[in-house]
């Protein structure tokens, strides 16, 4: 490692997420250099051996290799730093462990904090914790999590037919009164709505945080639907998704999600 020029890769599922990072980053590193940007922790490997960057930022939830899984791979050959959203087992893991964290969405003040520690390890040519197992246990614990506890498919009427919505497909969700509307992405990404008896707030606990999140009281979108947000008067924000007319509100009491974007 050398800390003349510092590098450093970062790894997310989510672009939005990736990007604002890696700007954050910028604004608080200049001297960082982003070396790649990748989205899954299957490239996060490949890339590192062909840069080896000094830092890795991880998202901890990643498909197919997770960022656990990842970090495990590259071990102390870099210092990592694990990006999570809303798990206290894992971030309570990672303080046991002295791993250096971040959690979603990331904060300005917290992010300094770890650059700090990252320069001044860099400085000192202090090599990364051998944290392997730690690591083994996190990956163990990540892996057991994916078993479908999360909800896969939803049950809904359509016209005179039943259907059953697998949960990626879905672009968001909104309470109406009694109902739930799912709007979801029918074959050939034709988007299509249908009503649920359950209501919304029985739903959000079933749904995966780290692809879904609630941005206003009445609506959960799915990240990966989102094309661009655009800002609003009264600290809120409206999100625009790919391929729909459709656009959300997010309320101030969310809005902390999307500020660094």
């Amino acid at each position: 490692m050398t800390a003349a020029r510092p590098t450093a890769l970062i790894a997310d599922d989510e672009p939005l997420l990736r990007q604002a990072l890696e700007r954050m980053l910028e604004s608080e590193w200049p001297a960082l250099e982003i070396v790649a940007s990748v989205r899954n922790g299957r490239e996060a490997v490949e890339r590192f051996e062909a840069l080896t960057p000094d830092i890795c930022f991880l998202d901890v939830h990643m498909p197919g290799l997770s960022g656990v899984e990842a970090g495990r791979l590259i071990g102390r050959r870099a210092h990592l730093v694990f990006v999570t959203a809303f798990d206290n087992y894992a971030v309570q893991a990672f303080e046991q462990g002295a791993l250096d964290y971040l959690m979603k969405p990331v904060e300005t003040a917290r992010l300094a904090d770890t650059v700090l520690r990252l320069k001044e390890r860099l400085r000192v040519a202090q090599p990364a914790p051998d944290s392997d197992a730690l690591l083994d246990q996190l990956a163990a614990y990540l892996q057991k999590k994916s078993a479908p506890h999360s909800l896969r498919w939803i049950r809904a009427s359509v016209g005179q037919s039943v259907r059953l919505i697998a949960v990626e497909e879905i672009d968001f969700l909104k309470s109406d009164e009694k109902y739930t509307v799912i709007a979801w992405r029918g074959d050939g990404g034709k988007p299509g709505e249908a009503l649920i008896r359950t209501p919304l707030k029985e739903l959000i606990a079933q749904l995966d945080p780290t692809q879904f999140a609630q941005v206003h009281r009445s609506v959960v979108v799915n990240l990966r639907a989102i094309s661009h947000i655009t800002r609003g008067a009264n600290e809120t924000a409206d999100i625009h998704l790919k391929g729909r007319q459709d656009v959300l509100p997010v309320s101030r009491s969310y809005l902390h999600l999307f500020r660094q974007m």
